[in-house]
């Protein structure tokens, strides 16, 4: 599956949307013309992409490792948790 040209927008957006936008919301819908959500949905789709790997592959790492994280601290009760009392 090739990246289309709104895939390697999102990709873009992600690597730069820091330097001309106030909020990432903002850079979302100006430059996207979509929702957040929306925008958030299409990137966990790119993030299992070798192409997007190969277009960026520092973003895709970095959406990548943020991603497992959140899976993680979801799924695995930090130490917090383990030692609640009942």
């Amino acid at each position: 599956m090739a990246l289309s040209e709104r895939d390697r927008l999102m990709l873009d957006l992600e690597r730069e949307w820091w330097l001309s936008f106030a909020t990432k919301e903002e850079a979302i819908r100006k430059r996207l013309g979509c929702s957040p959500a929306t925008h958030y949905a299409g990137l966990r789709r790119l993030v299992t992409s070798a192409e997007a790997f190969s277009y960026d592959p520092l973003v895709v790492a970095r959406l990548r490792r943020r991603l497992y994280e959140r899976r993680r601290a979801r799924f695995e009760p930090g130490p917090a948790a383990r030692h609640r009392p009942r």
